[in-house]
């Protein structure tokens, strides 16, 4: 452990008051919270160059007390390793520290093991604000993407998924603690600089250099603050309900690029603020980025992989839906990482849904629980939501995505669409630039159709696998009626679900659906019919998670 400071060592008592303060209780995912502060606003304020990675940094933060007599604050910067790292030269209180100040001003810090530790003057209040800044400089190893695009011209993209944003910033580098916030950089003038939020001023300085100021206005998650500095194409592609849309991308890429983001970008904006809410932030923009591959929603300036883009591909949609599930609304906890992933994939499916038609839609649906299926194999005991996430870079698998997905379709048929509708909006009304749990969700699904989601949640979430359904049918002609059986062959114990078995007295017809409710391993159904029908199958319209067995005629 090292400490640089300006003022005398710690008394004894100071430093007791420090330990304990640091000795929180862990929750859930393991992060240390910090529930005596709450950041309100950062200012970072980066120095970069053609001469080298290093970078020089700045930032003032603005914390508010949630109790009397804190003690100290922590924040997550990494420590100076062999050749990369950050060294912290100051932390004072106050805004920038080029502003006079006595010595008094300087704050006693300890930065060891990736963390920033500051002893706080005594007679802290609840509800009182404390402004300091630190001065830093260093080389980032991750976090800050520096180097070659793929046309062999020099920039820089933030890459700060999961927990990668304190390579080169200092923050509380988790998403349960959100504040707005401003980037202040100066760049070599060949440049341009894009980051979150609205641009508020762009300046020519001497020695060929340029200052570009960005300010977002609406808190957000440390990690969806970002910067890309490149030699870019940008073209403002109008405003949708008063939303500009923004596309940055390389002069070499600028045909491919427009035509990816532009169009796609107003039909997916005009369809999610219609049917959620309204768009959380000051512009939506698209930005092709050096490195990347596939995409990346850093709050109102997301990240596309520079080769897809070249090639007329990204995810548009997905990140897009993410602007209102992961970034304004935003999950308390790494466990509940879906909140994220699931709902930004099922919304995707759902702008399908409605651009493309319900055949696309179901042909998504599909395609998804056949992912769901194969990774259940390869994840026998994995829920959805994670148990207590200890390691980072296991936050994201596949079933976040496409089960969490699954999960959001089935509620709907659950408490149906129109409630389903409700509820989103409700959530993201409630939770809007805020954080939310599964829980929440819950309450919130559970308020909207009257129904107790318990079993449902529980089961889909927090258990691990999906039914096998298998079985079979014949017409009982002296009764008149279709008897079906059915029983779940998964090892497992019984999942409680809803299936349609669908029926369709003539060759041809649309099968008509009938909803039976399993909740133990077999049962049998009978459904009253005239003749003998065309054909028998289950899940019809593709509404529950599950893998068909054999389903035949008897």
């Amino acid at each position: 452990m090292s400490s640089r400071s300006h003022n005398p060592p710690l008394m004894p008592w100071r430093l007791t008051a420090f330990l304990l303060f640091f000795s929180v209780a862990v929750s859930a995912d393991t992060y240390p919270r910090q529930p005596g502060v709450d950041i309100l606003h950062y200012v970072f304020r980066l120095g970069l160059t053609d001469q080298s990675s290093e970078i020089a940094g700045e930032t003032t933060v603005t914390a508010k007390f949630m109790r009397d007599a804190v003690a100290g604050l922590s924040v997550d910067l990494t420590s100076m390793s062999v050749a990369t790292g950050m060294t912290v030269q100051s932390v004072r209180r106050g805004g920038p520290v080029d502003v006079p100040g006595s010595a008094a001003d300087n704050i006693v810090f300890t930065h060891s093991a990736s963390r920033l530790q500051l002893v706080l003057p005594p007679g802290s209040t609840a509800g009182q604000e404390f402004v300091f800044t630190i001065r830093y400089r260093g080389t980032p190893a991750e976090g800050l993407r520096i180097g070659a695009n793929m046309h062999g011209e020099r920039s820089f993209f933030g890459e700060n998924w999961p927990n990668l944003v304190r390579n080169w910033l200092p923050t509380i580098d988790h998403p349960y603690d959100k504040a707005t916030g401003e980037f202040i950089v100066t760049a070599p003038a060949h440049y341009q600089v894009v980051a979150n939020g609205l641009l508020i001023e762009e300046m020519d300085l001497p020695n060929n250099l340029r200052r570009t100021h960005w300010k977002q206005s609406v808190p957000i998650a440390s990690w969806l603050y970002t910067i890309a500095v490149a030699r870019f194409s940008s073209h403002f592609a109008g405003s949708i309900d008063g939303v500009p849309i923004q596309t940055w991308v390389f002069p070499q890429d600028r045909a491919a690029g427009q035509k990816l983001f532009e169009d796609t970008s107003r039909r997916a904006l005009h369809f999610f603020a219609a049917n959620i809410g309204p768009y959380p932030y000051e512009k939506l923009a698209n930005v092709q980025a050096t490195g990347f591959t596939g995409g990346t929603e850093y709050a109102s300036a997301i990240f596309y992989g520079e080769k897809g883009v070249s090639a007329g591909r990204g995810p548009v949609v997905h990140e897009i839906a993410h602007q209102w599930f992961g970034n304004s609304v935003t999950e308390r906890d790494w466990d509940d990482v879906w909140l994220s992933e699931g709902f930004a994939t099922y919304f995707a499916l759902l702008f399908t849904e409605h651009d493309e038609g319900r055949d696309a839609f179901v042909d998504g649906l599909k395609r998804s629980r056949a992912q769901v299926l194969q990774l259940e194999q390869k994840l026998p005991d994995a829920p959805v939501i994670h148990r207590n996430l200890a390691d980072m870079s296991k936050v994201l698998n596949g079933l976040v995505y496409q089960k969490g997905a699954w999960v959001l379709h089935m509620l709907r048929q659950e408490v149906g669409t129109a409630n389903f509708w409700t509820g989103i909006r409700e959530y993201y009304r409630r939770y809007r630039d805020g954080n939310a749990s599964t829980a929440d969700v819950r309450a919130v699904f559970e308020q909207v159709s009257g129904t107790n989601l318990d079993w449902f949640f529980t089961q889909w979430l927090t258990r691990a696998g999906a039914p096998k359904i298998e079985g079979g049918w014949r017409y009982d002609a002296s009764r008149r009626v279709v008897e079906v059986t059915l029983m779940q062959s998964q090892p497992t114990p019984a999942f409680r679900v809803k299936l349609d078995v669908g029926i369709a007295a003539q060759p041809g017809e649309l099968p008509k659906a009938q909803t039976v409710e399993m909740t133990a391993k077999q049962g049998t159904f009978t459904f009253p019919l005239d003749a003998a029908p065309a054909a028998v199958t289950l899940d019809p319209h593709t509404t529950l998670l599950m893998e068909t067995g054999a389903f035949v005629r008897k």
